[in-house]
């Protein structure tokens, strides 16, 4: 691809992305706005609500100028949950991979706990934990776990058998098989369940935060709910969407630096 074609793909990528958000905004307006008494507020209200959540100065109540504290507190939340999910799934995934005995003793017990929703798990959670951080913390471990998990056993179990020969034929010994052959191949594997283990530590941070935590993105949504604050549910929601959204995208730039020399991955 030449110089011009790259300098005009990437402006033609952006508008395609920016398009259909527009098309919601744009949609979303014309329903709702002028109507006094729809549950739904119109997108300039929300803004409104969200600027004043962030800054303050439109409405100066006990929500103002909180929106950071919120964010700081579910970030440690996800990025915590997360962190410990992925320090227990991809070691286990890859013992489960490769380890015939591991896989018989841990897959039939893991196999049937994983149909189990992280909602289901919420009564639990607080017995064991009690109300607070740590039973948010443990479902969104939860949430994580299985995705990085599942993608690291996949990944291990499906490398080529031809990958092995050649290693051999190249003099690899089968004590470094697993760092120069296994998990190289297992990698873009791997890296998909990253990303899907953050985006479900994500998805269930709200549910996380259902279990009496003052602060959190969960938390002030929930609130805003039983208050019905609609437009501070919908800047709790545009939040965490932005928040998950920018994630995944450092995650996929880290793995597109550890993977250029997959030409699958992109």
């Amino acid at each position: 691809m030449s110089a011009t074609a790259a300098r005009g793909f990437v402006p033609r990528q952006a508008l395609l992305a920016i398009a259909a958000p527009v098309l919601v905004l744009v949609l979303w307006h014309f329903t709702t706005s002028g109507r006094t008494y729809s549950l739904i507020p119109p997108p300039l209200e929300v803004a409104k609500q969200w600027w004043d959540l962030a800054f303050g100065g439109l409405y100066d109540d006990l929500y103002s100028r909180t929106l950071l504290t919120h964010t700081l507190a579910s970030l440690s939340r996800v990025y915590g949950g997360f962190a410990l999910a992925a320090a227990v799934a991809l070691p286990l995934g890859m013992l489960i991979g490769r380890v015939r005995v591991v896989r018989d003793l841990l897959d039939p017990t893991l196999q049937l706990l994983r149909p189990i929703p992280v909602t289901a798990w919420l009564p639990l959670a607080m017995i064991v934990f009690g109300i607070g951080p740590r039973s948010a913390f443990f479902l969104v471990f939860l949430g994580a776990f299985y995705p990085v998990l599942l993608n690291t056993i996949f990944g291990v179990r499906n490398v080529e058998g031809r990958l092995f020969e050649a290693a051999a034929m190249l003099g690899v010994s089968p004590q470094a098989t697993f760092w120069k052959v296994v998990l190289p191949a297992a990698l873009p594997s791997i890296f998909t369940g990253i990303r899907l283990g953050l985006g479900f530590a994500w998805v269930v941070i709200v549910v996380g935060e259902m279990t009496g935590v003052q602060t959190g993105l969960g938390a002030i949504i929930m609130e805003a709910r039983q208050l019905s604050r609609t437009e501070i549910v919908m800047s709790g929601m545009i939040t965490i969407g932005v928040l998950g959204f920018l994630s995944d995208q450092v995650v996929q730039m880290i793995g597109n630096r550890l993977l250029r020399w997959n030409p699958q991955h992109g």
